[in-house]
């Protein structure tokens, strides 16, 4: 199967080459992106693609000083919402009306008993539960990249106060919670490139109830 042959064909870069991904690419991983799962398809984070060599070099140093960070192509910061309110839901509930043409009773009953829930309920809960939804799409994108031929890096190991008050997020309502710098390896520097995947045995991840 292709996707696997790719998912095989991927790890996490530790060294990248500096050579631009063309714009097809990165579109179809932000699509990838757009097209993935969320809890009541809220889709409750931003990206935040950077090109810009000047805002990576300035957060290199709050990510540990690693090297894929200014010699990536395009540095995807995945942000969530830092809460639920009521205003980002209706958002989205009427996106769905008007897209699809119609109102339909269960949809608004479900949209109220959300409006009476997520609202009230601690920030830093809903942010968490937001960050989880992020994840979903990272994922996704991680797997998008590999398709497309193009090597991708997951990195938690960040100050995420330090990136929100680099790209302002937090006057945009949004917390950093991953990033994903995407780029080509460069395989003569880069100590992981030659060594074998390990996983887990089916045996071992997998528990199978019949």
């Amino acid at each position: 199967m292709e996707l696997l042959d790719k998912l095989k064909w991927r790890y996490a870069a530790k060294a990248m080459n500096g050579k631009k991904v063309p714009q097809e690419k990165i579109d179809n991983i932000i699509e990838a992106i757009s097209l993935a799962p969320t809890s009541s398809g809220l889709q409750p984070f931003e990206i935040i693609v950077i090109t810009n060599q000047e805002v990576k070099e300035k957060i290199r140093p709050i990510a540990w000083n690693q090297s894929v960070i200014t010699d990536c192509s395009h540095l995807f910061v995945f942000a969530a919402w830092d809460t639920y309110t009521a205003d980002r839901i209706n958002k989205m509930f009427d996106l769905t009306n008007a897209i699809r043409g119609f109102k339909n009773e269960g949809w608004e009953n479900y949209r109220q008993m959300l409006l009476s829930s997520y609202p009230q309920k601690d920030a830093e809960e809903n942010f968490n539960h937001a960050a989880k939804q992020a994840y979903i799409a990272f994922s996704q994108a991680i797997a998008a990249a590999a398709f497309e031929g193009v090597d991708s890096t997951p990195l938690e190991g960040f100050d995420a106060a330090s990136l929100d008050e680099i790209l302002g997020l937090r006057a945009k309502g949004l917390r950093s919670c991953v990033m994903l710098p995407v780029g080509y390896r460069d395989s003569e520097n880069d100590w992981l490139v030659d060594l074998a995947k390990v996983r887990k045995s089916k045996e071992d991840l997998v528990t199978v109830i019949d």
